[in-house]
């Protein structure tokens, strides 16, 4: 795998993950559940920790929400973020009741008193702290310096508040967040402050959208800043089923070479000579290869004719033809089977593969 150069930032603690001084970049997600309800907050969240997720955010709206942290914490194995906007009081009750950290915007938690309320909760919990700065929630004397929500006005937000959490308050457990649904104005935001400040960064595009455009941006801005040595955690937004944000993230870590964990699937867009149903197979797979943790390159061909050739670089493959499907290894036919037994033939050397790699 390419290895980037990466940026020096120091080492933090959310619960037992570090993060940030060179330590490999952390996959994270949200819960689109009502925190409320343990039950379907815990599924979830089981879920995603099956698939990748490192860390998991849950929405506390409310007091209630708050408690049930206390709850839905015992019950899993990746750390928990409270999201807090607005109320201080919901973020000292998110820690009392177990969370690791905390996602806050200081400028809507309204008056340093409320922040050095939080910060001091955090210091006693030994929870982590994200100032998520965001291009929606500016500060208006920001916006009228800068003539909007641009790059340097997010930087600026960032550092005032560095100012007086670290300096002022003495609390250095926390990363930085800057974010705009613009993609130009992320990716200059978190150059800017990687140039001025070594607290970790996670990054992310706030508001990308549904699967195909969120994806885009997403991979587009943090591929471009992971490239950049850029980054100690991420997040992809995705007005989706949050394990799909997980997928996604893997697949960026994959592409800019800083992670490599799960299936790799190669496949043809298919063309005039497929004769099966591609498409369908291919969806079949891909369900499949989710629950796979181990590295390994799976391959998905429409032609049995330059199928196998095309694809020698997967470690195992299938190609199919009209009644007819081929599965091989490393570019070698290993066996020939009829068309409606290729995904179980295929599944079948899959699993033989990795009982052989563990």
């Amino acid at each position: 795998m390419k290895k980037f150069a990466r940026k020096k930032t120091r080492t933090i603690w959310v619960g037992e993950v570090p993060i940030g001084g060179g330590r490999p970049v952390v996959v994270q997600s949200m819960t689109n559940t009502d925190t409320r309800n343990v039950k379907a907050t815990l599924a979830q969240i089981k879920r995603l920790e099956e698939v990748g997720c490192e860390i998991i955010r849950v929405a506390v709206p409310d007091e209630e929400a708050a408690k049930a942290i206390s709850k839905i914490k015992p019950q899993i194995n990746i750390p928990l973020i409270a999201d807090i906007h607005f109320d201080w009081r919901l973020a000292i009750a998110a820690l009392r009741a177990g969370a690791d950290g905390l996602r806050i915007n200081p400028g809507n938690i309204k008056g340093l008193d409320n922040v050095r309320k939080v910060i001091e909760a955090a210091k006693e919990t030994g929870a982590c702290v994200r100032v998520g700065v965001n291009a929606g929630s500016l500060e208006k004397d920001l916006l009228r310096k800068y003539g909007g929500p641009k790059p340097h006005a997010l930087v600026e937000s960032a550092l005032r508040h560095l100012d007086f959490i670290v300096g002022d308050l003495g609390f250095e457990n926390l990363k930085v967040s800057l974010k705009s649904s613009d993609v130009w104005t992320t990716i200059e935001a978190y150059r800017l402050f990687a140039e001025k400040s070594d607290f970790p960064l996670h990054l992310g595009v706030t508001e990308a959208g549904g699967l195909i455009p969120g994806t885009v941006k997403s991979a587009f801005a943090l591929g471009l800043l992971l490239s950049e040595g850029i980054g100690d955690t991420i997040r992809v937004s995705l007005t989706r089923d949050p394990e799909e944000e997980i997928h996604v993230a893997y697949e960026i870590l994959r592409a800019v070479g800083l992670r490599n964990r799960g299936a790799e699937i190669i496949s043809c867009p298919t063309c005039g000579r497929c004769e099966i149903d591609l498409f369908s197979i291919a969806e079949e797979v891909e369900k499949y290869a989710r629950k796979i943790k181990a590295p390994i390159k799976l391959a998905v061909m429409g032609c049995v004719v330059n199928g196998p050739g095309e694809a020698r670089e997967a470690d195992i493959g299938l190609a199919g033809g009209k009644g007819v499907g081929l599965i091989f290894r490393k570019g070698q036919i290993i066996k020939k089977v009829r068309e409606e037994e290729i995904l179980p033939a295929f599944f079948a050397e899959v699993e033989e593969l990795l009982k052989e790699t563990s």
